[in-house]
């Protein structure tokens, strides 16, 4: 036990669960399963970036909270016993993280108790504490705060883990989420809808659990919503007649001779007009692709017929003659369209002219309807056109927006000046609608909660004031139908996209910014899919319906860096990653639909025009001036929110902060540095901090946009701090650098058998590198002069090059030998005399690599097989001169060919040289990396991404493996 300083020098602490050993593998299992969940899970009720999945915040939060047996020794004296009782918690943590298990009562109340024993002891350890009754009551534990809430993610999982939650947030997009999670659910806990329909249906019988009831008026009152603006806008949405001639013109079409099909989408083409003077009064399409399905045997495409000065838009269902053709639509190449009608080049900056000019426009150029279980397609037609155009909105929100989002390059406008621009005049007549219903709805939930007896009382006040009677409830029941409404404007406004791997639209925040669609969906808002309010609604409602909310929580609106909030209470968090994300910007998007219908609910919180910016901490050089300022506005308030947190957290907890940053941006002697990592880890530092523990997580949605085919984090690390000791001492630089030669490649070695993927490995080393550095008061030169964090950061990536290189000692000398010549020629032809030498050096041969089967050699020129020329149908168990190499590339290849299962299949049979394998993978994504071979280093990353999967799988059903491989 030991105390730490300022004002916690009396208080006993011990180390957590998490500053010793977590089942990484198995927590990362979980989180990364939970990416792939939708129907019920939090993120659905409104989307939020960068957000952690609830099994990552989960776990660290009762690893956080639960002592590690090693700081019991009265309870666990021996080795055996501590790993033991660490092995029973790592039970605990295994069921808890399960997504299927989020709302086993029975599992959470154990996991809770283990926290109020851990709690319980704390208690008894500082009895004697001058401030022990406010810091230690054994009755009730410390309450928890995020001072970066975010989407919520952690805030919720302090509530389910029975501590009182605190949520804070400078952005009201983000509270408003919150107190949607946290705040209001526990308010109305086992409260039975107040609809005439549920109450009439369920006579009484039925109990309400949780947020159940709530969720049932959700539904209801949305419902209600749907139907009456369906009543005074429907005429907008007009449904689709198949006609004769159309039947007998497309077979497909033939069994729906007469009927009305609902139009799911309607998909326009922006116009721009002809570059080319002999056609400048044509408007001409700017489509970057004709494909409307390329769903095997549903195959549906868009022909262009240019008739003379004019050109309409045809359907055509089956493949097109020339594929590629339709997948370019009109699109010459990233620099430029054509015109359809004399094919001249329309480049971008001439589209950007005519845009801002005001005279970009739109064409439709298919409806999409829904069939009997199939999408049908039809041409755009005049009328349907018109319908469009004759929407006229009441209102539009006249925010200015940061144009250059919706661009390509070059900070180009588009025409996008403020936020209705994003929308087409027949969606913002929905959006406005549905906004003023949120009204009507709330005045008709108050009305029918005083119907059913919620008596006026001392709680009787709006929801902001904490009130408890019909207008609080009435306020929390249009919270949600808000909520809806802004999720709708996600995927009902002209940036959407038509997945025609799908076919369907998909909303516009693929990613963390507005992408510009040249050819967009616009929804039917009540086609009954994407893009129907109902739709939405009922979606969100499934959060609400599996929420278990349970005792007092709380979502405010302050900046972190003023906030006291965290006064004595354990702290969480994850802050903003340098200037990856601009949350306020971003967040206007919904923030202007949320405003108008909700400002009435909470006046305080929707006060502004927009998200709050100028205190916004995150380094964007647009604010602030250029690159230089941005970066201290950032270093000086992440070091000041910092600061608060580190005075104000309960001084027996460690402090837990998520943080991802790519750690390959600064090039210079002695190693690569990162400036988000050293601005933030500077920042941590200064604020008085020291890291205790630092854990990769799985948080990061492999097949995200901005993932895809990029070498892209998968991880956050997850860094665990204390308050750095008043005695801490100085180090000099050579003790610094020979204490992260003792200490990293152990560390490596657990970060690599705990299968972080090699991308993040120069990030996951950061921590357990910082942590030596951050123990010291100061690291010095020989003059005296302190260490920089980035020249620390460079000294931590030269270990962690130096280990990588010694651990090629584990290796064969034939993948010795290969890694060396990948090193310089990869798969490419290299002279025999060179390789030859080589071999000598290596203690081997080139008629052995050759007999190895790992080299192809003749006329002189050898070459390493890739991956794919391997034979499909090796076994291990018979290579007579196997290779840690040969394992590796098989595994690749089976991976890529065969899926997790087939590379289980080979894992088996290797066996210990799996371990080692990994290790090569990790060796070889480092050369890559490093030479910018980004499709080679991919491979690598994949496998050693998969390997907690294929080693799980690897390991399933022992009995039949053993069995399949004796019938061999």
């Amino acid at each position: 036990m030991s105390a730490g300083p300022g004002r916690s020098d009396a208080v006993k602490t011990v180390r957590k669960l998490i500053e010793v050993a977590l089942p990484l593998d198995d927590l990362n299992r979980a989180a990364a399963r939970e990416k792939s969940i939708r129907h019920g899970h939090p993120s659905t009720l409104h989307l939020w970036w960068a957000r952690r999945p609830l099994a990552a915040a989960r776990a660290v939060l009762f690893a956080q909270l639960v002592d590690d047996p090693s700081s019991r020794p009265d309870l666990f004296p021996t080795q055996e016993g501590q790993d033991r009782e660490r092995e029973r918690l790592f039970a605990i943590l295994r069921n808890l993280v399960k997504w299927e298990n989020t709302t086993n009562e029975e599992l959470l109340e154990g996991a809770r108790e283990e926290i109020r024993t851990s709690w319980r002891r704390a208690c008894a350890d500082n009895a004697d504490h001058p401030r022990a009754s406010e810091l230690f009551d054994p009755e009730r534990l410390p309450a928890f705060h995020d001072p970066f809430a975010g989407g919520g993610a952690i805030p919720l999982e302090a509530q389910r883990l029975g501590l009182e939650a605190h949520a804070s947030d400078l952005n009201p997009v983000a509270v408003l989420i919150n107190k949607a999670m946290i705040e209001i659910p526990p308010k109305f806990a086992g409260r039975p809808p107040v609809n005439p329909e549920s109450r009439h249906r369920a006579l009484g019988a039925k109990q309400w659990k949780g947020s159940a009831g709530l969720a049932e008026d959700v539904r209801y009152y949305g419902q209600w919503m749907r139907e009456e603006a369906e009543r005074r806008i429907g005429h907008l949405y007009p449904k689709v007649r198949v006609t004769e001639e159309m039947a007998a013109e497309r077979p497909d079409l033939e069994r729906y001779a007469g009927r009305e099909l609902t139009v799911i989408a309607w998909l326009w083409a922006r116009t721009v007009h002809s570059p080319n003077p002999a056609f400048a009064e044509v408007e001409v399409p700017l489509v970057s692709n004709f494909m409307l399905s390329t769903k095997k045997g549903k195959e549906a495409w868009v022909e262009p017929i240019v008739e003379g000065r004019d050109y309409r838009f045809e359907i055509r269902v089956g493949p097109p003659p020339d594929v590629e053709a339709a997948k370019a639509g009109t699109k010459i190449n990233r620099g430029n369209f054509r015109c359809l009608i004399s094919d001249t080049p329309i480049p971008y900056a001439y589209i950007d002219d005519e845009a801002n000019g005001g005279r970009m426009g739109a064409r439709l150029m298919a409806v999409v309807a829904q069939g009997d279980g199939q999408r049908l397609y039809f041409s755009g037609r005049p009328d349907m056109e018109a319908v469009a155009r004759s929407a006229e909105p009441p209102w539009r929100p006249d925010l200015p927006c940061r144009g250059t989002w919706a661009s390509n390059a070059q900070g180009r406008r588009y025409g996008f000046n403020t936020f209705g621009d994003y929308f087409t005049a027949r969606q913002l007549v929905a959006l406005t609608t549905l906004s003023d219903l949120v009204g009507e709805a709330r005045a008709k939930v108050r009305q029918d909660a005083i119907s059913v007896g919620i008596q006026h009382s001392a709680d009787a006040g709006p929801l902001r004031d904490g009130g408890l009677g019909p207008d609080a409830y009435a306020d929390a029941v249009s919270v949600y139908l808000g909520i809806a409404l802004s999720r709708l404007s996600d995927i009902g406004n002209a940036l959407c996209r038509w997945k025609v791997s799908m076919t369907q639209a998909v909303g516009l925040f693929g990613r963390q910014a507005i992408p510009m669609m040249w050819d967009f969906a616009e929804n039917n808002v009540f086609g009954k899919s994407a893009g129907d309010y109902g739709v939405s609604l009922r979606n969100m409602a499934k959060v609400l319906d599996r929420l278990q909310p349970t005792g007092v929580s709380v979502a405010t609106q302050i900046d972190a860096q003023a906030q006291i909030v965290s006064l004595d209470k354990v702290i969480s968090t994850d802050p903003p990653y340098y200037d990856n994300v601009g949350y306020a910007d971003l967040s206007d998007f919904f923030y202007v639909w949320l405003r108008r219908p909700l400002r009435p609910v909470f006046s305080d919180l929707f006060a502004t025009i927009a998200a709050p910016k100028a205190e916004e901490l995150v380094a964007t050089p647009y604010r602030h001036g250029d690159h230089t300022k941005a970066e201290t506005f950032f270093l000086t308030g992440m070091e000041q929110a910092m600061r608060r947190i580190a005075e104000l957290a309960h001084p027996s907890h460690p402090v837990t902060i998520y943080y991802a940053f790519k750690q390959a941006e600064t090039k210079q002697e002695g190693g690569v540095a990162s400036t988000g990592w050293e601005t933030f880890l500077a920042a941590l530092i200064r604020s008085g901090f020291t890291i205790t523990g630092t854990w990769p997580m799985r948080t990061e949605l492999s097949n995200r946009m901005v993932g895809m085919g990029a070498n892209a984090l998968a991880s956050s690390i997850v860094l665990v701090c204390r308050r750095r000791p008043d005695d801490a001492r100085v180090a000099g630089r050579n003790e610094f650098i020979d204490a992260l030669k003792e200490e990293l490649p152990p560390a490596l070695l657990d970060l690599q058998k705990a299968g972080i993927a090699p991308v993040d490995l120069a990030q996951a080393a950061i921590g357990p590198g910082m942590a030596v550095f951050s123990r010291y008061a100061s690291v010095n030169q020989v003059s005296g002069v302190p260490l920089t964090v980035r020249e620390g950061l460079a000294f931590i990536n030269l270990v962690l090059d130096e280990t990588l290189e010694e651990q090629e000692g584990d290796f064969d000398g034939d993948t010795r030998w290969a890694v060396a010549w990948f090193t310089q020629h990869h798969f490419d032809e290299g002279e025999f005399g060179d390789a030859e030498t080589l071999s000598k050096a290596k203690n081997t041969s080139v008629a052995g690599l050759v007999e190895a089967g790992i080299l192809v050699s003749g006329g002189g020129r050898v070459r390493l097989l890739r991956p794919e020329e391997l034979p499909a149908d090796w076994d291990p168990w018979k290579d007579r001169r196997l290779t840690v190499w040969e394992v590796v590339h098989h595994l690749v290849r089976a991976l890529d060919t065969e899926g997790e299962m087939g590379a289980a299949r080979l894992l088996r049979k290797v066996r210990a040289k799996g371990e080692v394998a990994r290790m090569l993978a990790h060796r070889l994504y480092a050369v890559c990396d490093r030479q910018q071979r980004a499709a080679e280093a991919h491979a690598y990353n994949t496998l050693v991404g998969s390997w907690s999967e294929i080693a799980f799988l690897a390991r399933e059903d022992r009995g039949k493996a053993q069995a399949l491989f004796a019938s061999e």
